[in-house]
């Protein structure tokens, strides 16, 4: 592919600021109606995109009609963009690719997934640009493109062979040649052609263009004349008749590919095999790179082209020179039309089918990088996804080849194509239980990841289910001690999480951090990982000194083995132990550990990056609690933005960074605003989650104080009640989430005027919370706040004053009298207690 440089001024001969199309094919000839036509209907469409589609059957020219049409009308495009569209997988990689040029977060950064999904919403609002033209290339089923063609002020451009497109989109049928054309694109190409040679050449040939195509590449090359063109191809249509019709195959295309190979042959054999081998590659780019020597098995004749790289820059330039692949200098590929493969393949016996596809195998196993996780290399590996499913990779029983697609696998999970990694998962799985089955361990490692994608799809009982059954199968397969036994162990914890069981994970996650140190010590990267999830279960079951401890103890660790941890997993430990220790209570050391941890990540990652998104939050969750509240309403109105912008709204992360913005929205005075969003966060969490997950009556309590700061106190009170017994049901009352609702209801009663019912929630809650948290955590200041000011509004004076008096004392030397709550309790007023949820 071409890539050319963001320009800020063009002429119409200039390439538009952002293109990628492939090379243009300089014999290109005709179709001038085709094209005026499709010029035409898309530039009548002014206001929303109405997809166009070149159909037609293999050979006629579609792509290459799609590439003219890219290259005579760029001036009327700012982008144009060429996506190969035969696996609906690899779609979204080459959308993801888009990203940096629209000024959105790569899939370095996000992944694939949020990447692609960021390039689609800025097509849709038109921007930075509003002139742009999408090319779909040989698109099959159009369902598979529903969510992939974005509405907006641009133009949409499919290529497909399957009829079913006309019934979908305006389209516009593609057939062969005219004759004219046929004979005026062979003079072009066979200067020496006579107008009636050219006429009975485009007659046997069918007018197809692939197949003119071929037979003027092989004049020209040969210096064949078209008489002896002519009566070879008699003499192989003769040939082909005997055989039978090839299946789906033009005769034209048959007889004049049969014609270019015979004469390959003869002049350069070895260059035959070289394409022979291509055939069993995907019908997208291959890397040049990927023709090497390698250790895997490799036919001889192969071989020693492979490890001759001058005879092997000859073959390459020899099968360009026939129009047998399509080379790419810019991108360094080369490619082979799916025509030419299929018919290579059909000519071979299986047992050299076989044999080639493992050679294609070796190929593709010594060109992956070394480094799934590494985000430098994951180009690489979306190059060769492409070649995957083509060349049967699933079907291999070679050990190298099932280390390269885990690999790939992890490559997909660690970019965050979570969806093609689900599907590879899937086939991984499927194939090779049919093959080694269910017990084998590379069956048991693709079930782990297809776990994984369940759990970050939000399907956290799906995946528990999964990861419990894989486990037990795969300790019993691999031993209890494996890396791979440890690394599920750990996902279950978050399964367990997801759903709401907090106390569970906790138990499981003690013992799982208990065998990581024992098997693979206490600083090695994957024991860290587990640290840092036991050190959250901590938190979320309202213990958040020993989750302070634990995070202290794993942060000083991975400073000490900084160049074996990565820095996702440093950040990881930073952030959780910002967030221990504003949990704690410390809200102005969370603050300066939340800035130190914010400035790593956006120095060595991405502002963007999702580790980095999280720390943003709890920084300025932070900043609210800390009193600062302006800045963490910046803060937090940017991190929900960027969100919004890279994920859906229905994300885990996008509904936490939206519950923080309604809490920063309250605390400065912008009650209505909070009370909408937080509305919504509240019913999106009940779907995403579960109506009884705890972070769905967390957020309900955020609702009802907002109820209650907008006059409503009786529907403030109704679902601070609905949300006490369902988080006390799940935890009991000694709960710190329990205890905040509580508190919560206490002045919803009081505000009822029920004080008696109010004084006695507050004691219980007070007594509590400070058994829990301490007498100094602001969380039991301000139950002590409310409580002073409800016995005083019940005519308890003699106890309300000594607890007030106390209370501000504690202000004082905490949080310092200056601080809003300090100020809030100051005047007599009830303090708030909100929620905002942890990550799982």
């Amino acid at each position: 592919m071409v890539s050319q440089p963001a320009t800020t001024e063009r002429s119409p001969r200039d390439f538009p600021a952002v293109w990628k199309v492939p090379p243009r094919n300089k014999n290109f000839t005709g179709r001038e109606t085709l094209l005026n036509r499709l010029h035409t209907g898309i530039g009548d469409n002014v206001t929303a995109v109405v997809p166009h589609t070149l159909h037609g059957l293999g050979g006629v020219g579609k792509t290459q009609m799609a590439i003219e049409y890219a290259y005579r009308f760029r001036d009327s495009y700012d982008v144009v963009w060429w996506i190969p569209a035969d696996q609906p997988g690899l779609v979204r990689a080459t959308l993801a690719q888009l990203a940096p040029k629209l000024g959105v977060p790569d899939a370095t950064t996000a992944g694939i997934e949020d990447a692609a999904n960021a390039v689609l919403d800025a097509l849709r609002r038109g921007e930075p640009y509003g002139r742009w033209l999408l090319i779909f290339d040989n698109a099959d089923q159009p369902e598979d493109f529903g969510d992939l063609i974005p509405p907006g002020p641009g133009d949409v451009l499919v290529t497909s062979r399957n009829h079913r497109w006309a019934g979908v989109y305006e389209t516009i049928a593609v057939d062969v040649f005219p004759r004219k054309e046929s004979m005026e694109f062979l003079s072009r190409r066979v200067p020496s052609v006579t107008v009636e040679e050219a006429d009975r050449l485009a007659e046997a040939l069918g007018d197809l263009p692939l197949a003119l195509e071929q037979a003027a590449a092989l004049q020209v090359e040969t210096g064949m004349s078209a008489q002896e063109y002519l009566r070879l191809f008699e003499q192989h249509a003769s040939s082909l008749l005997e055989e039978g019709k090839p299946r789906e195959y033009p005769w034209s295309m048959t007889t004049a590919w049969r014609l270019s190979v015979t004469k390959l042959r003869e002049h350069l054999p070895e260059a035959m095999e070289l394409l022979r081998t291509c055939a069993f590659f995907g019908p997208e780019p291959i890397p040049r790179d990927a023709f090497r020597p390698v250790k895997g098995p490799v036919r001889p004749e192969l071989a020693g082209l492979l490890a001759t790289p001058i005879r092997l820059s000859k073959a390459i330039a020899t099968l360009a020179r026939y129009a047998l692949v399509r080379i790419d200098p810019d991108e360094r590929t080369l490619q082979v039309h799916r025509l030419i493969q299929a018919l290579l393949r059909e000519e071979l016996g299986a047992p050299t089918k076989d044999a080639i596809r493992s050679e294609v195998h070796s190929l593709i196993v010594e060109s992956a990088p070394a480094g799934s996780d590494i985000p430098a290399n994951w180009p690489r590996y979306q190059a060769l996804l492409a070649h995957v499913d083509p060349a049967q990779v699933a079907q291999s029983t070679r050990p190298d080849v099932r280390t390269f697609a885990h690999a790939m696998l992890g490559a997909l999970a660690s970019s965050g194509d979570y969806r093609t990694a689900s599907r590879y998962a899937d086939a991984f799985v499927q194939q090779w239980t049919l093959d080694s089955g269910a017990n084998d361990p590379d069956v048991l490692r693709a079930q782990r990841v297809k776990g994984d994608m369940l759990r970050e799809f939000g399907r956290y009982t799906d995946a528990y289910e999964l990861n419990t059954a894989t486990l037990a199968t795969m300790r019993e397969a691999m031993g209890a001690d494996h890396r791979e036994v440890l690394i599920l162990l750990n996902g279950i914890g978050a399964d367990l999480r997801g759903r709401g069981r907090f106390i569970d994970a906790r138990e499981h996650d003690k013992e799982s951090v208990e065998r990581h140190r024992a098997v693979l010590g206490s600083d090695d990267p994957q024991t860290l990982r587990a640290i840092n999830n036991l050190a959250l279960d901590y938190g979320l079951t309202s213990d958040y000194r020993s989750s302070q401890v634990l995070l202290e103890e794993a942060y000083r660790t991975a400073q000490a083995n900084e160049p074996q941890v990565s820095r996702g997993t440093f950040l990881n430990l930073w952030a959780s132990l910002a967030r221990s220790v504003r949990q704690c209570g410390d809200y102005h050391e969370a603050c300066d550990v939340g800035r130190d941890a914010l400035g790593y990540g956006r120095q060595h990652l991405d502002a963007d990056h999702p580790r980095v998104l999280l720390v943003q939050k709890d920084l300025a969750i932070a900043l609210l609690r800390a009193g600062e509240r302006e800045e963490g309403l910046e803060l937090a109105r940017d991190v929900h933005a960027r969100y919004v912008r890279i994920y859906d709204l229905n994300h885990p992360g996008t509904l936490a960074a939206a519950t923080c913005l309604g809490n920063c929205l309250r605390t400065n005075d912008l009650p209505e605003d909070a009370f909408r969003l937080a509305k919504d966060t509240m019913d999106r969490y009940a779907r995403v989650y579960s109506p009884e997950h705890p972070y769905h009556f967390g957020c309900m309590s955020n609702v009802a104080l907002l109820e209650r700061v907008r006059g409503e106190p009786a529907q403030a009170a109704e679902l601070n009640e609905t949300a006490l017994a369902g988080l006390e049901g799940r935890f009991g009352r000694d709960h710190h989430y329990v205890l905040t609702v509580a508190v919560n209801l206490a002045t919803d009663l009081a505000a009822l005027g029920r004080l008696d019912e109010a004084c006695r929630l507050g004691e219980e809650s007070l007594r509590r919370l400070r058994r829990l948290l301490g007498e100094h955590h602001p969380g039991s200041m301000a139950a002590a706040a409310n409580l002073a000011c409800d016995l005083s509004a019940a005519g308890r004076g003699d106890e309300a004053k000594p607890l007030f008096d106390e209370t501000m004392r504690r202000y004082e030397e905490t949080l310092g009298r200056e601080h809003p709550d300090a100020l809030t309790a100051a005047e007599g007023r009830h303090l708030d207690l909100d929620f905002d949820p942890p990550p799982i």
